[in-house]
Parts: C-alpha cells; sequence; structure tokens
C-alpha cells in the first residue's frame, strides 16, 4: 500500500510543514517489508493467543477488567474489518450480545458501544448497532449543556455545576469530564446519517477544543464540571488523544467541515512525537506493566486504533500517511523484536519477553490489527 511512499521516506523525513509532519531520524526500525499475509496472520495469531481466557458467560477475559475486555472484542472486529474476513465475527458477536443482556447501560463510558460499532462496521450485524445507540442513547441523559451549566444544575447530576463546563460526564455522580465518548457521536453519524449524532459530535469536538488541549496539542484528560478545575498537566495519557483523533477522522468526513482535519493533523504531529509517553526512540513507554494490571497498559492500544483511522481516511495527505505507518511500524517491530514469546507479548514494548499476561496481549492487538493496513 505504501510501496511508492517507502521509496521516497528517506527524501520525506525530517521535513516538515506547519505540523512538522518529518519521520525523526531517532526513532527505531519504522519500516517493515513482511507482506499482507503476514501481518493478517501475526495478527490473528496475537487474537488467538488471548482468547483461552475469555469467560464466555459474561463475555470478558481473565486478567484484565471491564473496559479493558471490551478493547479485546474491539480489536478482534477491526482485525476482520481491515483483513476482510470473518474469522473472529461468531465470538465477537456472540459475547457482545451475551454483556448487552447481562449489563445493560453499564458502559458509562462508551468502550463496548464503540465495540459494539465496529462489529456492526465488519460484519453488517444490526443488534450490535442497536447496542451502541441503545448506550449512546442512556450516556446522552448526562450531557451537560451550556444552558444547563450556565444555571448551575443538570437534573440527573447529584452536584452543582460551573458555569462554564459544559460537556459530557456519563454518570449521576461523575464529575469528570473527557474525550472518552467522543469517536461515538461521529461514529453514529456516519452509521446512521442521523443528524442528532452528528451535532452532538460537533458539539464534543468543539468543547474539547475549547477547553481540554494544551498549548502543544496534547488532549488533556478531564475537568471537574463541578468547579471547573483541570486534572493536573502530568496526567497525559495516550488514550485521550487517540480517542479525539479517530472522532475528529469521521467527523471531518461526516461534515465536509475541514476545520476538523486541521486539528486532527495537528495533534497527530504532536502525539506521535510527545515526550510524555516515548523517547527518542519512540517506542511507546506508558502503561509498562510485566507483573500487574492497570487502566494505562491499555490506553496506548486506543491510541494506534485513532491513528488507523486517520491513516485510512487520509489517503491523499503522504506526509501523514508515511508519519502514521512509520509510527505504527516502530510499536510493530518493537513488539515482535523486543517483547516477543512466541505470540504473546510483554505490556514492555522495550521488552525483555516474559510469559503471557492478558493485559500484555490486549495492548499489542490494536498495533497488530493497524500495521495491516498502515503499510
Amino acid at each position: 500500500m505504501l510501496a511508492r511512499a517507502r521509496i521516497s521516506i528517506l527524501l520525506l523525513i525530517g521535513l516538515a510543514n506547519a505540523q512538522d509532519l518529518g519521520v525523526p531520524l531517532s526513532w527505531r526500525k519504522f519500516s517493515n517489508s513482511r507482506p499482507l499475509s503476514e501481518r493478517i496472520s501475526i495478527s490473528q495469531n496475537a487474537i488467538n493467543s488471548i482468547l483461552p481466557q475469555v469467560n464466555s458467560a459474561i463475555g470478558e477475559f481473565n486478567g484484565i477488567g471491564y473496559w479493558q475486555s471490551g478493547n479485546v472484542w474491539a480489536a478482534m472486529a477491526n482485525h476482520d474489518h481491515i483483513a476482510q474476513t470473518t474469522t473472529n465475527q461468531a465470538k465477537v458477536v456472540a459475547n457482545l450480545n451475551t454483556v448487552w443482556g447481562l449489563r445493560a447501560n453499564y458502559d458509562q463510558f462508551g468502550w463496548w458501544a464503540q465495540a459494539a460499532y465496529y462489529g456492526y462496521r465488519a460484519y453488517g450485524d444490526q443488534t450490535l448497532l442497536s447496542h451502541a445507540v441503545a448506550t449512546w442513547n442512556h450516556v446522552t441523559n448526562y450531557v451537560v449543556t451550556a444552558a444547563q451549566a450556565a444555571a448551575g444544575k443538570q437534573p440527573n447530576k447529584s452536584f452543582t455545576l460551573a458555569g462554564t463546563c459544559e460537556g459530557c460526564s456519563p454518570t449521576t455522580d461523575d464529575q469528570s469530564i473527557n474525550s472518552v465518548t467522543t469517536g461515538l457521536s461521529a461514529s453514529l453519524a456516519e452509521a446512521t446519517g442521523d443528524s442528532k449524532y452528528t451535532n452532538a459530535a460537533i458539539l464534543s469536538a468543539n468543547w474539547i477544543k475549547a477547553h481540554n488541549i494544551n498549548s502543544g496539542n496534547i488532549v488533556l484528560d478531564t475537568v471537574n464540571g463541578h468547579d471547573c478545575t483541570r486534572s493536573p498537566a502530568t496526567w497525559l495519557f495516550t488514550y485521550n488523544s487517540g480517542k479525539y483523533i479517530e472522532g475528529l477522522s469521521i467527523l471531518a468526513d461526516v461534515t465536509g467541515d475541514a476545520q476538523w482535519r486541521t486539528l486532527m493533523i495537528n495533534i497527530v504531529a504532536a502525539a506521535v512525537k510527545s515526550t510524555a509517553w516515548e523517547g527518542t526512540d519512540g517506542i511507546i513507554t506508558e502503561g509498562a506493566s510485566p507483573s500487574a494490571n492497570n487502566d494505562a497498559v491499555g490506553f496506548k492500544a486506543i491510541f494506534i486504533r485513532g491513528l488507523d483511522e486517520a491513516f485510512v481516511r487520509n489517503p491523499s495527505n503522504t506526509n501523514l500517511r508515511i508519519l502514521i505507518h512509520s509510527y505504527v511500524d516502530v510499536q510493530y517491530n518493537a513488539l515482535l523484536d523486543l517483547a516477543a514469546t512466541g505470540t504473546t507479548y510483554s505490556s514492555n514494548w522495550h521488552g525483555p519477553p516474559q510469559a503471557f499476561t492478558t493485559w500484555g496481549q490486549l495492548a499489542a492487538l490494536d498495533v497488530f490489527v493497524s500495521a495491516i493496513n498502515a503499510n
């Protein structure tokens, strides 16, 4: 897919446009020559290695939490979508349906709804789309509008609001507002053509643009809706930029509004070079936890997934695609060279290899899925 781009990559490395889309020469192994069939096989083998951990009675995986389990199904559906296979369809559909049967409206942050949307996109399954819509309808009850912020109250919130912190925090007592649900509205807008999702996506995108991006174009974590205090400036996590990149990529296509594509490119350019989660070699260090699971282990997978969405939706932006391709390959080669034990992978992408952990495998899946595309 990027054969011509690889030939000219040395001419482009280090060059920068207004968004600095140059590829740093210090990055470790920013290309690969594995054929498509091998990349698909590597991705599916990584999926196969986590499947023994699934508890089909509840649709979750042993060793990781609820939101992380939803992201395993997301990666599996995306593998089938990108590879144009149905290898994982039966398991994805059955387990997502199980979860909605057990836990309606429990998915307050939309991770499972996004997985259901990916399943719909991969398989055309209308029931999965209805799950995503149901979650969106529930979460929308907790959106804080500008009028509610000005009034200081939201009918489904148990705390008072500061006057300038409109946005979305997804439960009755949750005071934090962040970017987690950004992409779901844009995804549903594209899937259904319903303007209510488009309008919601625009509101979310504008809120983050106005309130939750730092001067370096990195998306911040949370704003407290009660008093407008912001999470510490040092709380920089890959998933916030990743979810926003994904949402903006879709929103730009849905609306045709060039501002969202421009903003997305600016955030990609900053995020893939952020010293908050990587060194000069470009390998993500966030969530390197060989001995115990934690939320940050899964964050970097969300980031890579968002970059892949940007890659796919910008076929004419060669510099952007080379930057994303190079960044994905840095992570891909690190996993295969430094962190692999057969078809299982450490959450520390610098290595060394270790025995299987569910959380390490979760973190790797989106890299392998994205490498099918981004080469």
